[in-house]
């Protein structure tokens, strides 16, 4: 029976070998391991024909090393590190050290980067000129209770709380008074000056510029964080659900108000959005990659006369 086992075993590291000999899987596989991208995107990186890509995209699936979704009229592609069985996991770690450290794979960091420029880009440009008007629009799309949710649970006055994504600050200027200290995190210059003149001299805020995937707060500082209709935006949303889990204290709880899946993918252009909602599924998997025990998922009931899409209420904490 040992021996039997062994040569499945076996078996199963030779067909996994020969899925990674290949040198542009291996260089897909170093990209989608740390993000996940559309064809469109991978051909960007890599500098190869769709088809070329979309090839090997197949194997890499049919053998497991990648998994899809989709979004809207995208559909994204990633590596399942943590779903993988180890023997897989351990193979795949010996092959990213030399795989990573080839001249190509150098170049495809590179252009990725340039990538991922392109989409914070394209919502940078949205918020440049929405500034002045976000709060209206915002009210008209999803009515005037969203804020609400964000409340539940973080009312304590000896918190510190991070606002992240804090847009005008309209969400602050309602928590700032019920709490020690409210930081307010967004990578939009327009948008923190809206909230600089909203919050006035108020004394317990503290307004930082940073990106929501690389937060500028101290690790393990904060009780509570909160991201209200920011994911959409970010090209990287995971990321960010992770620095948040980073920053929040033993016990500290992160609460996200945002959009359930839904069809409008004119959002993308009226809108800067990168992202068409998000599943409990994939929301519930990046809160517990985050750190975040027992995270729950719950829709909100659309307010009447909100034209946006359906919104939910996910929290998690930090254990």
């Amino acid at each position: 029976m040992n021996g039997l086992l062994w040569f499945l075993v076996g078996v199963t590291i030779v067909n996994r070998l020969q899925a990674l000999a290949d040198t542009t899987r291996s260089r897909l596989l170093v990209i989608l391991e740390r993000h996940e991208l559309t064809v469109t995107e991978l051909c960007e990186a890599l500098q190869q024909p769709q088809s070329t890509v979309s090839r090997h995209l197949k194997l890499l699936a049919d053998d497991g090393w990648v998994v899809s979704r989709a979004d809207g009229a995208s559909r994204l592609y990633r590596m399942p590190m943590a779903d993988l069985e180890p023997a897989a996991r351990q193979l795949w770690q010996v092959v990213r050290d030399q795989a990573s450290e080839s001249p190509a794979a150098t170049r495809d960091a590179e252009r990725l980067r340039n990538v991922l420029a392109g989409r914070r880009g394209r919502t940078e440009e949205f918020f440049a000129t929405a500034a002045g008007q976000w709060d209206r629009l915002r009210g008209e799309l999803f009515g005037g209770r969203t804020e609400l949710l964000a409340l539940l649970g973080f009312l304590d006055s000896r918190w510190t709380v991070a606002d992240l994504g804090a847009g005008t600050g309209h969400l602050t200027q309602i928590v700032a008074p019920f709490v020690r200290q409210v930081i307010v995190v967004d990578s939009s210059a327009a948008m923190l000056r809206v909230a600089r003149t909203r919050l006035g001299e108020a004394a317990n805020v503290d307004i930082r510029r940073g990106d929501l995937e690389a937060l500028p707060i101290e690790a393990g500082s904060v009780d509570a964080a909160f991201m209200v209709l920011v994911l959409p935006y970010l090209a990287e949303p995971g990321r960010a659900i992770a620095e948040a889990g980073r920053v929040l204290k033993p016990g500290g709880r992160l609460l996200v108000t945002d959009l359930m899946p839904h069809e409008r993918a004119e959002y993308r252009q009226t809108m800067g959005h990168q992202w068409q909602g998000f599943s409990e599924e994939t929301m519930l998997g990046w809160m517990r990659e985050a750190g975040l025990a027992e995270p729950r998922y719950r829709p909100a009931p659309l307010e009447p006369g909100a034209k946006g899409p359906m919104l939910f209420a996910a929290v998690g904490e930090r254990r």
